[in-house]
């Protein structure tokens, strides 16, 4: 099952998609306890993808005009540094490993473009999250970045101590 590109077509499924995982109150990865309001929108999308050229929305399905199951955003970030974030997967089907799958996919696409290392942000208090992480070989890194609360694009946050917990993997071409 490999990774497709999305295009402005899939903007809106996927905006759906991913407010439904991270929003919505099922499946193990949502943030509504700390977060409130929209995860992203199909515009926002499409105005972050015109504005890093070399960013790619990728999307899984079964083929390539199958239904939407999960989705992912990579960027190249600095020299031999990609960004991977807004991993999702449809939360009805997350017992299917595809989270993994999609991870392991945007590894392999990042390194066959020449990145050594994927890095990504997530909130310090997805535990859970941070740990799955964990598992597939991410690390935590010293680095920390405040939540943006004054920018609601985002979300509405519940609490006030949120922050980013910077997570990278060494990952080398073919490998993941």
């Amino acid at each position: 099952m490999p990774l497709y590109p999305a295009t402005d077509d899939d903007l809106e499924s996927t905006a759906t998609l991913v407010n439904l995982a991270y929003r919505g109150n099922e499946g193990w990865t949502h943030e509504g306890d700390f977060m409130a309001g929209l995860r992203t929108e199909a515009e926002t999308l499409r105005r972050d993808l015109a504005a890093n050229p070399d960013a790619r929305l990728l999307t899984l399905r079964d083929s390539a005009d199958g239904p939407l199951l999960g989705a992912v955003w990579l960027e190249p970030a600095e020299a031999g540094v990609w960004y991977l974030g807004m991993l999702t997967v449809r939360p009805d089907i997350q017992d299917r490993q595809l989270g993994r799958l999609i991870l392991a996919l945007a590894e392999a696409r990042a390194a066959g473009q020449g990145a050594g290392r994927i890095r990504m942000t997530v909130l310090n208090v997805r535990e859970s999250l941070i740990a799955w992480y964990q598992r597939r070989g991410y690390c935590k890194t010293t680095e920390t970045q405040p939540f943006p609360y004054e920018d609601q694009r985002f979300g509405v946050p519940k609490r006030a101590d949120l922050a980013f917990v910077v997570m990278e993997k060494s990952i080398a071409e073919g490998r993941s």
